[in-house]
This record gives C-alpha cells, structure tokens and sequence, in this order.
C-alpha cells in the first residue's frame, strides 16, 4: 500500500464540510472526505471537488489509512451523541498522539469530558469553535480552537492558513484548554444574539416611532456602517432592509415576527447564571425571542391591553438618529463588556488561562459579529491583559460617556412611545449599577434575615460591639425569632 498522503480527514459532507474542505484544498492541502452516507462522498468528488486534491474515503478504516501522522480528523456532525459515536468508531484505528477535533457547536462540558477522556487513552481532541456561516467555510472563517495542548503544534499551521485573516493576522489562534474553544464560541454566539436584538431595537425605533419606511431605515444603516458601528450585521441589515419582493414591497415587512434560536444563547445566559455574572443583554436577548415566539397571544394581548398614545416626534429627527447610533454603539459596548466578564470568570473556575486579546483578534473577520469594534477590544487587552472591565479602558471609558446623554434620550422617548427596548434598556441599567457605589442590596439582604435569619455583613466603617467587621450576622428584628441563623449563598 502507498504512503499516506492526506493532510487532514474531514467527516460530514453537509454545506459546512464541503466548503471548509474546499477552502483548505484552496490552501494547498491534501484532505480525505468522508461521509456516513458514502455515496455522498461520490457526489463531491464528481462535482463541487471535482479538479481538486480532495480524496475521498468510504469507511473510516479507509479514512484513516490515508491520513500522515500525526492523524488529524476534523468532524462536523450535528453535536452531540453523533460526536460521541464517531469518536468510538475511529479510536480503534487511531495510535497515541492522533488528533480528534469536533468542529460543531458542542456544548462545552462535552469537550471537556472528551478531552479527558482522550487523553487518558494517548489520543489529543480539539473542540473548535467556527464562525462565519457557509461563506466563512469557504472563504475564510473564525476558528476558535482548545482542548489537548499537545494538539496545537500539529494542527496551527493548516488551521491558521484556512481562517480569515484581517492585516495579514490570522482570525484563528490557540484559545485554552479542555472545552475553552467551544465556551468561547458559545459566547461569541450570546453575543451575537444581544447585537441582532440591538440591531431589530433600532429597527423598531426608527419604524414605529421615527415613521420611516425601510428605504429611509436602510440609508441610516448604510451611514453607521461607516463609522463606528462598521460590521457585517449592520452590513446585511442594510442589504435586508433594501431587499423587495417581486411586487416591490420590502420583503423584510412580510416576514412573520418569530425569531427561532437554536440554544447557543440559552446555553449563556445559563452558564452566566451558573457563574454568578450579570450577563443581561444577552439574557434579554433570548428572552425577547421567547416573547416574539408567542405571536397569537401577543395579537390578542395587543387588543385588550392599550399603551400610550403615540405622538408625533417634534424634536429634532437627526439628532435623534446621532443619537440612536449612539445608543447602539454604547448598548453593544456593555453586550461585549459582559461576555469578557463571563469568559474571565469562568477561565477562573476551571483554571483556563485565556489569551482574551486573542480572543478579540479571532473575532475581527470571518465570524457573525466581525466589527471594526473588535479590533478596539484588541487593543484594549493588548494594552492590558488582565483589564477587569473594557468600562476601565480609557478609550471605551471615553467612548461611553459620550454617547451617555443619546443613549439616554433614546431610552426615555422609546419608554413614552411604548416601544419595548428590552436590550437597550438592560445594558443601561447594568451601565448604572455597575458604576454605582452603593446599589439597594442592603434591603434586600436585611429582608433575607429578617424572614430567613440568612444573615448580613456591615458596612466598613459601620461596625460597633454588636455589628463586627467581616463576621456573618444575624439580627432578632422582631423580639419573637431567635438567634440560629440560616445558611446563605453568595453569588
């Protein structure tokens, strides 16, 4: 039998495999397909690999067999049992230091029990994160690698060369370890979901409260992809809004008010939950597409419950559009603000040493929420790699406290018009806690002891013979209880 000759060996022919495969056979690299259904692997090979170097393989014992050492097998099946299944198919015919690497939308704690598991047997396991959609696969996408260490000297080269690339930097570097890529890819979906509801927000402001029709909105849109909101949601937006039916209606206004998901962002706001982070944008974000889904009982709600009469805006209507950019652009500031608080909180956890510039850099090109702003965070964590907040970062810091006063005014004006602003309204109110030295949780943690003897803490500088610095206190408020307190839970 010939040597080996496959580069790397790809599972799965669906849009994603076949356009990743093309892509990396554009870079030069001699890749093995393989597909459960083998004729579908025929049927690449006969047209869209058709002329290229691209082998095809109809077992995975012949897969593997025509793969160099150290293997590497990339998989992109549907996540979950089928990750599983086909793990346990290859490792009999894998040796020590091959390499798995899931590049589905796996939960992380699957790849970090993969990982273990892996690795205990000699085998290494990437979980990738990729982005970019069908087009990023072809062309270039975001791949957001963790896992086994050992891994990353084998695969950098071709995983570097087949991601996007902004100022000849490649939209892909090593992320962490265990189920790092595949957390930081479930945030960067979280906060892909904060950005569309922030997007549909304005959206909604400019239609139902400025009366413009989408022309009008587009133009708009149009303008702020060439300032500081420069980014391929924005860009698409644009292109969405300008779209029209065969009639000339824009299509856009005939598309029923149901946003699906497909629980990347659930999975967030859980895993912020689980952390203990104030994550609310993106937690607002798929709570709106909750509301959104119950469109019947909204058409009768919109009939028995009436809010405020709409007025006619009288204000100066391009100021207010300056300052809708500016809300967005404050609003979307918090959103990523957020999702780096949660991704430092967890790397705590789990002792993830996170490169959070990298991260950032992934982010630039290739991927759903690209932005000209992300290369702003880079550099934010470049200057600092254990900045706390972006909120501390001088050029965010000023950023923010410009667009305070719009941003502010948007809010008020949506609140008087009725327009619900779930997403902007939350990234206000966590931007005015966050910066609040006293926030009312005193009350709340006197009612905690006064129904639950769950105890309180003072004040520094409050403490006297009965209240002691750093002690858990519990206080008889009515004479009737008594002195045992409860256990308590600090988030």
């Amino acid at each position: 039998m010939s040597a080996p000759t496959g580069d790397i060996g790809l599972i799965g022919l669906a849009v994603m495999g076949q356009n990743l495969i093309l892509n990396m056979n554009d870079k030069g690299y001699n890749v093995v397909a393989y597909n459960r259904t083998t004729s579908k692997v025929d049927d690449f090979l006969a047209n869209q690999a058709k002329g290229t170097k691209v082998q095809g393989a109809h077992s995975i014992q012949e897969l593997v067999a025509k793969l160099k050492r150290p293997r590497k097998i990339i998989l992109l099946v549907k996540a979950g049992p089928a990750v599983d299944s086909f793990i346990s198919q290859l490792e009999p015919y894998l040796e020590k230091g091959d390499i798995i690497i899931d590049g589905g939308n796996s939960h992380y704690p699957d790849s970090i029990r993969r990982t273990k598991e892996l690795e205990a047997k000699g085998l290494l396991f990437v979980g990738s994160g990729v982005s970019g959609g069908e087009e990023g696969a072809r062309y270039g996408p975001s791949l957001m690698p963790g896992g086994s260490p050992d891994a990353w000297p084998a695969i950098k080269e071709i995983f570097q060369a087949t991601s996007a690339h902004v100022n000849g930097e490649p939209c892909c570097d090593w992320v962490g370890e265990t189920g790092s890529g595949h957390y930081v890819k479930m945030v960067h979906n979280g906060i892909e979901y904060g950005d569309m509801q922030l997007i549909a927000e304005a959206y909604d402001i400019l239609k139902r409260g400025l009366g413009l029709d989408e022309r009008e909105i587009a133009e708009i849109f149009e303008k702020w992809n060439k300032g500081v909101l420069d980014s391929f949601l924005i860009e698409i937006t644009t292109n969405i809004l300008k779209y029209n039916d065969d009639d000339g209606v824009p299509l856009v206004t005939k598309i029923l008010d149901q946003a699906g998901q497909k629980g990347t962002g659930k999975w967030t706001a859980i895993a912020a939950l689980d952390a203990g982070t104030a994550v609310t944008l993106i937690g607002e974000a798929v709570f709106a597409r909750c509301l959104s889904a119950i469109k019947d009982e909204r058409v009768r709600a919109s009939k028995v419950i009436a809010g405020p009469q709409k007025e006619p805006f009288r204000g100066d209507k391009q100021q207010f559009i300056d300052d809708l950019e500016q809300a967005l652009y404050a609003s979307k500031l918090i959103s990523y603000t957020q999702g780096f608080m949660l991704m430092r909180e967890t790397a705590k956890e789990l002792n993830w040493n996170l490169n959070y510039a990298g991260i950032a850099r992934m982010w630039r090109g290739g991927c759903i929420i690209k932005s000209v702003f992300l290369g702003d965070i880079t550099s934010a964590y470049e200057k600092n790699a254990q900045l706390e907040s972006l909120l501390f970062d001088s050029f965010f810091n000023k950023a923010v406290h410009k667009a305070q006063p719009g941003w502010r005014r948007i809010i008020a004006q949506a609140v008087l018009w009725g327009i619900a602003t779930p997403a902007f309204s939350t990234a206000l109110a966590f931007f005015d806690g966050y910066r609040s030295e006293i926030v009312p949780a005193n009350i709340i943690q006197g009612q905690r002891d006064y129904f639950g003897a769950h105890t309180f803490r003072v004040l520094p500088g409050k403490e006297n013979a009965r209240l002691k610095k750093g002690e858990d206190i519990h206080v008889n408020w009515t004479g009737r209880g008594g002195d045992v307190s409860a256990s308590t839970y600090s988030a």
